[in-house]
Formats: C-alpha cells, sequence, structure tokens
C-alpha cells in the first residue's frame, strides 16, 4: 500500500472507532467528506506550484483528524489543528515515513487553525497550504446550501433574508484581500468567492423583487 493508502485507511478507521461519532453519524460524514475536498485542493495547489503533492495529500486527509473526540469548548476546537499534528505524527512514524517530511506535514497541520504549532517549524508554502485549502473549501459551492441551511434562512422573513444577503455580498467582497501561500491558492479562493459573489447577488436580485409588482405605465 502506498502512504496514502494507509492513510486513508487510518483516517477512515480513526472515525469508525470513534464513540462520539458513533452518536454523530451526520458529523462524521461531513468530517470525512471535508478531508478529502481539502486533500483534493491541496492536490492541485501542489500540483501547479510543485510541492510535495502526497504529502500534502496526508497533510489534507488527518488536518481534522481530531475531530474524532468530542469537543468541549471553544478551547477544544482552537487546539484541534496541534491535537491532529499529534495524532498524525505518531501515524505517520508507525508507517515509517522520513522525519523531515513528517516534521513539514505535521507543522502544516498543527498551525492550519490560528497559525500557531507546540513545535518549532517553518511557514512554507508547503506549510501554509494546508490551511489555505482548508480555507478554501469554506467557500465553495458546498458551503452555499449549509450555510444556509445551518442559519435557517428558507425560515427568515423576506426583509430578513434581504439584509442577510446583503451582508452575505459585502462580506465576499472584502474576502478578496485575504493573502495565501501561493498564487494557486488565491487564484483558487478567488474564484469560489467570485461565484459566491455572484450567486448572492442574483439571489438578493430576486428578493428585491419579491413582494413588489414593477411596472412603467404607459401612456
Amino acid at each position: 500500500m502506498t502512504y496514502i493508502e494507509k492513510t486513508e485507511e487510518f483516517l477512515r478507521k480513526t472515525f469508525e472507532d470513534s464513540n462520539y461519532f458513533v452518536l454523530n453519524q451526520s458529523e462524521k460524514n461531513y468530517r470525512l467528506e471535508h478531508s478529502y475536498r481539502v486533500a483534493n485542493i491541496v492536490k492541485k495547489i501542489a500540483q501547479k506550484e510543485g510541492l510535495d503533492e502526497e504529502g500534502l495529500v496526508i497533510a489534507g486527509l488527518l488536518h481534522d483528524i481530531s475531530y474524532c473526540d468530542k469537543f468541549d469548548n471553544e478551547e477544544d476546537w482552537k487546539n484541534h489543528g496541534r491535537k491532529s499534528a499529534r495524532i498524525a505524527r505518531r501515524f505517520l512514524e508507525e508507517i515509517g515515513m522520513d522525519s523531515n517530511r513528517i516534521q513539514e506535514i505535521c507543522y502544516g497541520i498543527a498551525i492550519h487553525v490560528d497559525d500557531e504549532a507546540d513545535f518549532e517549524g517553518k511557514k512554507t508554502p508547503f506549510s501554509i497550504s494546508v490551511g489555505d485549502a482548508d480555507n478554501i473549501d469554506r467557500f465553495d459551492v458546498y458551503r452555499i446550501y449549509e450555510t444556509l441551511q445551518v442559519d435557517k434562512f428558507s425560515e427568515m422573513g423576506l426583509l430578513e433574508k434581504r439584509e442577510y444577503v446583503t451582508n452575505k455580498v459585502g462580506r465576499l467582497g472584502k474576502l478578496m484581500e485575504v493573502n495565501f501561500g501561493t498564487s494557486t491558492a488565491k487564484d483558487l479562493w478567488c474564484s469560489n468567492l467570485m461565484y459566491q459573489k455572484e450567486f448572492f447577488e442574483k439571489l438578493l436580485s430576486q428578493l428585491e423583487h419579491s413582494g413588489t409588482i414593477l411596472y412603467e405605465l404607459v401612456i
């Protein structure tokens, strides 16, 4: 088996054996799907930027593996990158990966939440790309559906919907200025934001024409 195949097996087994996920199957499914999406995003970045593709795919798969345990508070969530890095390190050492690659993979995983690790490392295009891919996925097409569902958009009144969407459009415009570790990540980010911005602008246009009849009187 390749390192990636072993990593996939380890990720799936860890999630399957999780007592927390046994009681939260939908969250397990989402976290697994998200991990694969992030792995595929970093794969694109690695291919275009000439980075270690195998290493980044492994980092993408394992970046949220600590979700197998319940987070009791915000501090637990804030530390999940560092905890994921510790879990990843033990696994990668067991399968005999080179120590330098392990260090780089684990550093990228550790810093992907709040840009901080609990061990020494360098912020390189490789390590930054893990967090970049995580952020890119947050603004991909799937997240439009998920965000509207979580925010209970369908239950809002018309005026509340208009205000909600107006704020979305404004925020998406500001996010265009966020910096990334590679030009490829920046391009993917901007592409996702533009798609979402266009979607919400069209939605806002529909909402502005909801509940009102507009016409010109022809004499």
